[in-house]
């Protein structure tokens, strides 16, 4: 599992609200930092893996939300 080169900034500010966009963003910070699809996939696991809110608690583990 590659982990990525620095943690991401993703602005939540400038994406939809809802869930599937806030994951993709996160997804394409993660890889463009050179985070691999085991990475990635770990993120998307733990991030579907409760409500909404823990989703962005999960979401601003893995990156910087400005």
């Amino acid at each position: 599992m590659k982990e990525p080169r620095e943690k991401p900034i993703v602005n939540f500010t400038s994406i939809n609200a809802n869930a599937f966009s806030i994951m993709g963003a996160v997804v394409k910070a993660l890889r463009k930092e050179g985070a691999d699809k085991e990475y990635c996939d770990k993120y998307r696991e733990e991030a579907e893996s409760g409500d909404y809110d823990h989703l962005l608690q999960v979401s601003m583990k893995y990156c910087e939300v400005c």
